[in-house]
C-alpha cells in the first residue's frame, strides 16, 4: 500500500510496531569520559535490562502484533541492526537506539513520512533500524523528509525555574501515584531545530504541536514551512510534558481524550472549541514491580554509569499519565493498557469498543501503545 495517514483514528491498515531487536538504552558520553571503560559501560547498560525483563517485553509486543492482524492491520517491524558500536560526532559521543518507541522521531503526513531530531544525542542514528520499511514505501509514491541534525554545541536543555514549577496539583497526584518519585522538567532553547514527532498529533489539515523539553518553537515554524499552507500547526504550551499523547490523544473526528490534571477546561486548545472532550485523570497506580525495578535495578545501574561519566536515562520512568496513551484502530475501537480500569469503562460509556492490552513494562520502557506503534496507512475517515 502507499504511504496514508492524516489522523490519529482513521482505519488502521499497516502500522510499525515497536521491537527489542535493536534496542539498546542509550548511553552519551562525556568529554572525559577513559575509552579503556567504554566495553565496562556497555555491560552496566545490559544488565540493567536483565534477560527476563527483555523476554516480558517482547511476549507483549508480539501479543500486541497478533492483536493487531486479528483485526486486519498489516504489522511491520524494524529491522534489526548492530546498536552497540559508539558513534562519534564532532561534538559528541553516544550509543544506543529506542526501537521500541517507534512513534518517537517519526510521523506521517498524508503521504509524507517526516523524521525529526531529537533532543536525545544517542538517537542521532536511529532513523536507520526503519529505512528498510521506508525503502520498500519508496516503491509506490511519497515524500521522505528528515529535519536538519542539530550540532548540540550549546547548551540546549535549560532546567524550569521554581517560578516555572507552578503544577502543584500534578507534582502531588504523580509523587502519590509513583511512590515518591517525581519529574525534573526542562525546556529547550532556540538555537537550533530540536524536537521529537511525539510532540504533535494529527487531525487531518490541522496538527497541535506540544512546546516542551521535546519540542521547541524553531521546530514549530519548520515544520510549517515543510507543510506549507495545505496544513495549520497549532502551537500548545500549557503544559510541561514531554510527548503529547498522554495529555491530548484525538480518539476520532469529533471526540478528543485530555488528561484533566494538566489540561483545564480554559486551555484546552483552541481547535478543539467544538470536539467533545473526555477529561480523565483516574489512572491506575504505577504497579509495584515497575516502581521496584526501577528503584533496585535501573536506578542503581543509572549510578555506576554515571560515575564512569556516562549519561544515560535509565533513572528515567515515565509518569503515570502513560496510562492515557491509547491507540485508536478505527473511529470507534480504541486499545487500551489492560490495568487503565477506569479508563476502560469511561470510553465504553461513550460508546467506544475497547480491545485490552498488555504492556507489563511500558512504564519502565518509556512508552505507551501510541508509543510504540507508527500508523503509516489509514483509510481517511
Amino acid at each position: 500500500m502507499k504511504i496514508n495517514s492524516n489522523n490519529e483514528w482513521g482505519t488502521l491498515k499497516e502500522v510499525i510496531l515497536g521491537s527489542m531487536n535493536s534496542y539498546f538504552p542509550g548511553l552519551e558520553f562525556e568529554k572525559d569520559f577513559q575509552s579503556k571503560n567504554y566495553e565496562k559501560a556497555i555491560k552496566l547498560a545490559k544488565q540493567a535490562y536483565p534477560d527476563w525483563y527483555v523476554d516480558e517485553v517482547k511476549e507483549d509486543l508480539n501479543d500486541l502484533k497478533k492483536l493487531l492482524i486479528k483485526n486486519n492491520v498489516k504489522v511491520l517491524r524494524p529491522k534489526k541492526y548492530n546498536v552497540e558500536e559508539i558513534f562519534h560526532t564532532p561534538n559528541f559521543s553516544a550509543v544506543g537506539c529506542d526501537s521500541y518507541n517507534v512513534r518517537d522521531l517519526h510521523i506521517v503526513v498524508g503521504n509524507k513520512i517526516i523524521s525529526s531530531s531529537s533532543p536525545a544525542k544517542y538517537r542521532f542514528f536511529e532513523p536507520y533500524c526503519l529505512n528498510e520499511i521506508f525503502y520498500n514505501y519508496m516503491k509506490k509514491d511519497f515524500q521522505w523528509i528528515s529535519s536538519p541534525k542539530p550540532s548540540f554545541q550549546k547548551q540546549y536543555l535549560v532546567p524550569f525555574t521554581k517560578k516555572q514549577l507552578h503544577h502543584i496539583a500534578e507534582d502531588q497526584i504523580q509523587k502519590k501515584i509513583m511512590k515518591g518519585r517525581t519529574e525534573k522538567f526542562y525546556s529547550l532553547t532556540e538555537d537550533e531545530i530540536i524536537f521529537d514527532a511525539a510532540a504533535i498529533i494529527r487531525m487531518n489539515k490541522d496538527l497541535v504541536y506540544l512546546v516542551s523539553n521535546t519540542g521547541n518553537y524553531l521546530a514549530a515554524k519548520w515544520l510549517q514551512n515543510i507543510l506549507g499552507n495545505k496544513y495549520r500547526v497549532h502551537i500548545a504550551t500549557s503544559y510541561r510534558a514531554s510527548h503529547i499523547d498522554s495529555t491530548i490523544l484525538p480518539l476520532n473526528s469529533n471526540t478528543v481524550l485530555i488528561n484533566s490534571v494538566r489540561v483545564t477546561k480554559n486551555r484546552v486548545p483552541h481547535v478543539f472549541k467544538k470536539w467533545k472532550k473526555i477529561f480523565f485523570s483516574d489512572v491506575v497506580n504505577l504497579p509495584d514491580n515497575e516502581i521496584n525495578f526501577q528503584n533496585k535495578v535501573r536506578d542503581k545501574y543509572y549510578k555506576k554509569l554515571k560515575d564512569l561519566r556516562v549519561n544515560s536515562y535509565l533513572n528515567s520512568i515515565s509518569s503515570p499519565w502513560a496510562g492515557l496513551n491509547v491507540l485508536s484502530i478505527n473511529k470507534n475501537t480504541v486499545m487500551v493498557d489492560k490495568r487503565q480500569l477506569p479508563l476502560i469503562k469511561t470510553l465504553e460509556h461513550n460508546n467506544f469498543n475497547v480491545i485490552p492490552v498488555r504492556l507489563r513494562h511500558c512504564y519502565t520502557m518509556l512508552g505507551g501503545l501510541h508509543c510504540s506503534t507508527l500508523d503509516t496507512v489509514r483509510e481517511n475517515n
